[in-house]
């Protein structure tokens, strides 16, 4: 081989696009409702860069130190990725946001969306915190998303979570279903999921069974 195939070749395995499942870095990816950033931090590992990708979270730093272990050094390390972190961020009004709302990304993904632990779970005005919640969140992200775009919403399956209704919220403000898969953690190396509320913030929850919707556009369907 000689210096010229040499050259091409490296500039081939630069270009290539890297994929971890569902994600990969040719797709401008904005990540809502961060944890930990254990997840975005995933990503970017697979992707070698962060470059495509913008995280948020709705804590401020102060809180992000206070109720998770490893936030703040996930966050560092994304940053020094190319990742822009966004903190301050809430998952309904990000259609207002003075940033994101210039902005149009292939991918919009919500792992496993919650107001809080205000009631009992299976409650009635838990349940319809987090109907309102997800509803919201999807109307603002179908104003971010492109064309092609798909929003993913990683959701436990069973009582009382199917009564959020997910795929009918999305219908109602003009989304399409366009697949729902099984989501395996151990897709995502280095991936933890966090209570996030209360005390007991930085303590993983049970995942059971659960699914990563993905939406997309309803006019994409139908044309």
């Amino acid at each position: 081989m000689n210096k010229q195939e040499e050259e091409e070749e490296e500039e081939e395995e630069e270009e290539e696009e890297k994929w971890i499942y569902h994600y990969s870095n040719s797709q401008r990816i904005l990540l809502v409702g961060e944890g930990d950033f254990s997840f975005s931090l995933c990503l970017a590992k697979a992707f070698g860069d962060a470059t495509n990708m913008v995280s948020t979270s709705i804590d401020t730093q102060d809180s992000l130190a206070k109720k998770y272990s490893h936030a703040i050094g996930n966050v560092r390390e994304l940053e020094e990725k190319g990742c822009l972190v966004l903190l301050g961020v809430d998952a309904t009004q990000m259609s207002q946001h003075f940033f994101l709302k210039t902005q149009r990304f292939d991918r919009i993904v919500y792992n496993f969306p919650h107001v809080g632990f205000l009631h009992r779970e299976d409650s009635y005005c838990q349940i319809q915190l987090n109907k309102g919640l997800v509803k919201k969140f999807l109307k603002g992200a179908k104003e971010l998303m492109q064309k092609t775009g798909e929003i993913h919403v990683t959701h436990k399956k069973g009582e009382p979570y199917d009564k959020w209704e997910i795929e009918k919220k999305a219908a109602k403000i003009g989304l399409a279903l366009h697949e729902s898969v099984p989501f395996k953690k151990q897709d995502y190396p280095g991936y933890a999921n966090k209570r996030a509320h209360g005390n007991n913030s930085n303590l993983p929850f049970a995942l059971g069974e659960a699914n990563t919707f993905k939406f997309t556009l309803k006019s994409r369907v139908t044309s």
